[in-house]
């Protein structure tokens, strides 16, 4: 074999491998052998077919198998060789081959570059941390016990105000032609006055109304309404009100907990402050592991492969392509009139986030490894499990896709190896925790994508990466909500 350097600039190579055709021949000659042991040709005992008739049979099939093996085993070897780690798959070019003559291919990559990372011990940090509040905590249980409240029928004759549930039949058609959809009727459909849970002005022409009237209640579909034959069109809906019903709250005691699940006020009580504590602990992570990002970030001046970043690139543009589409999604052939596609200042922007995650991995990835951190086998069942939760009633299916895709398995692999590494910085690192109060610590005033110094590169007006959902205090309720009414086309 000959190696020819044709190119050596910064992190890219190109290099020309020769291999001799007598060593071609014999990588066919060999493979023919080994072929020729099971193959079965009229006039011949099996195992004993001459060398002529196999070549003159197979040589040429075997040729380009012989080729793909002959590029994968010495480019590999001259990888090896030239100490070169590439940092994205080489592209090969084949420049000549055929039966009798040398293979002549080029193999163009670029290596990963050398990474000096700063002494961990000099990273100072500080977390911010909050306490739970007790009022919120007592805010979470009027909530759980709203969303859990009964109802009783109205007795006296008063009309309906907000908050009243009307029991109702209704009957739609839209304005212009009667024409109705289906979906614009309903018997017996209870609607709560004010939760906004029909198109606007739907619910406000019911109010003032006593059990027995019937009302015609006129309202205009948003242009961008999810039913085509109704967006932007006016309906006439014809209401029956058949029963006023007001809610009842629950008392917050030990009764109401163990209708909810748990022995009493105190088990409930200790379960949302614990949810709450874990959110909190959710965030204070997140900004602290934001704010190493950033340090790291401005601390590593590295040369980037631009075949990583170009990857990293076109897989952020492609994602924010997808969720647009997703956002306006249309029925199967259905013509679509938003733009979904990323402007060029978006992309120029969105460069610097592939630009900060290629220089993250590699940092990363370099402390990770000169440090011996690894995934165990058990947290990547752990991982494939949690996956399979997601989809309740096709765990089997999800466990088997893992199975037979290893590649998604090292997909689940990658975050798992940043967090453990994160983690090791963190005990390498000087971290103070900082009390701060609860708006403070869930308000999402960073981009993890994006350094918080915006002097260093422009912010990005998007971010494929998910934020961590600054949520309201008390979203994590141990209390399931009821379950929404069935959809009509009066809904939002």
């Amino acid at each position: 074999m000959q190696i020819k350097e044709l190119k050596s600039e910064g992190l890219s190579h190109e290099l020309e491998i020769t291999i001799p055709a007598n060593d071609l021949d014999k990588r066919v000659e060999d493979r023919l052998v080994e072929y020729g042991k099971g193959v079965n040709i009229p006039g011949f005992r099996k195992g004993k077919v001459p060398m002529p008739v196999l070549r003159q049979r197979y040589g040429k099939a075997m040729l380009g198998e012989v080729l793909e093996k002959a590029v994968n085993e010495t480019s590999s070897q001259v990888l090896s060789d030239k100490k070169i780690k590439p940092a994205m798959q080489p592209k090969i070019e084949v420049v000549t081959f055929d039966e009798g003559k040398d293979l002549v291919y080029k193999m163009a990559v670029e290596s990963l570059p050398e990474v000096k990372v700063m002494d961990l011990k000099t990273i100072k940090l500080e977390k911010p941390v909050a306490k739970v509040p007790a009022e919120k905590v007592e805010e979470t249980l009027a909530e759980i016990a709203s969303n859990n409240s009964t109802s009783k029928t109205v007795e006296t004759k008063r009309a309906s105000k907000d908050g009243d549930i009307v029991l109702m039949d209704f009957a739609g058609r839209r304005k212009r032609d009667d024409f109705t959809v289906e979906g614009m009727s309903s018997l017996g459909f209870e609607l709560k006055l004010g939760s906004g849970q029909f198109i606007p002005g739907f619910e406000d022409q019911l109010i003032g109304k006593k059990a027995g009237e019937k009302v015609e209640v006129l309202v205009t579909f948003p242009a961008d309404y999810g039913m085509k034959d109704l967006a932007g069109e006016e309906a006439i809906f014809d209401v029956t009100i058949h029963e006023l019903k007001e809610s009842v709250a629950c008392e917050v005691d030990d009764e109401f907990a163990k209708t909810v699940g748990f022995d009493d006020l105190a088990a409930l009580r200790k379960v949302i402050e614990e949810n709450m504590n874990g959110e909190y602990d959710r965030m204070s992570r997140l900004k602290v592991k934001k704010a190493l990002l950033d340090v790291l970030d401005d601390a590593h001046t590295i040369e980037l492969p631009s075949t990583m970043v170009e990857a990293e690139h076109s897989s952020i543009i492609s994602r924010i392509e997808q969720e647009r589409a997703q956002e306006h999604n249309h029925a199967p052939g259905e013509k679509c009139d938003h733009d979904h596609s990323v402007a060029d200042e978006e992309k120029a922007e969105l460069k610097d986030i592939a630009e900060r995650r290629v220089r993250l991995g590699l940092v990363l990835a370099e402390i990770g490894n000169a440090n011996e951190v690894t995934v165990a086998e058990q947290e990547l069942h752990q991982a494939v499990i949690q996956e399979a939760q997601k989809y309740q009633g096709q765990e089997a299916q999800v466990f088997e896709y893992y199975k037979n895709n290893p590649q998604m398995i090292e997909m689940l692999r990658a975050p798992l190896f940043e967090e453990k590494v994160v983690d090791f910085i963190l005990e390498q690192a000087t971290v103070k925790e900082v009390t701060v109060d609860v708006e403070a610590l869930l308000k999402e005033d960073f981009d993890d994508e994006m350094p918080a110094k915006k002097e260093k590169k422009p912010a990005a007006k998007k971010s494929t990466a998910k934020k961590p959902a600054a949520k309201k205090d008390g979203d994590k309720k141990p209390a399931a909500k009821k379950a929404p009414a069935k959809k009509t086309a009066a809904k939002k």
